[in-house]
């Protein structure tokens, strides 16, 4: 991301610097489920694999993530959450993630388990639908 203005690719509607990107450099923590999906979402547009390493729990983070080059990630839509709010220790979020892979747009959807370990949101597991 070249500018300040330059949009987040989690969708907020709000600039990078205002919104993931504290996040990704560790200088803010993502408040609820929803902010850690979305700082997801955008560490994986911007290949971003340490960071998502880090928001995952340590029972289900993967000893090394590869990212694909090839595919590109261009919109996420939050289709629903439950809990995962200030005060909550768990939540789910349901979304669609919309990718461009080998030139052929496609779509993962999931819903995507979080709990909190050490105090901060971490993704858990995720499974299709």
């Amino acid at each position: 991301m070249g500018t300040r203005s330059a949009a987040c690719p989690c969708g907020s509607g709000r600039p990078y610097e205002d919104c993931c990107a504290p996040v990704h450099r560790g200088t803010a923590t993502a408040a609820t489920a929803e902010a850690l999906m979305r700082s997801r979402f955008s560490a994986f547009a911007l290949g971003d694999a340490g960071y998502l390493r880090h928001s995952w729990h340590s029972r289900t983070r993967p000893d090394r993530l590869d990212l694909d080059p090839g595919t590109r990630w261009i919109r996420l839509e939050v289709l629903e959450t439950g809990q995962g709010g200030l005060f909550d220790s768990a939540g789910t979020v349901r979304f669609r993630a919309h990718y461009r892979e080998g030139g052929r747009p496609g779509v993962l959807a999931e819903l995507s388990h979080f709990t909190r370990e050490d105090g901060r949101w971490v993704y858990v597991s995720g499974e299709s639908g």
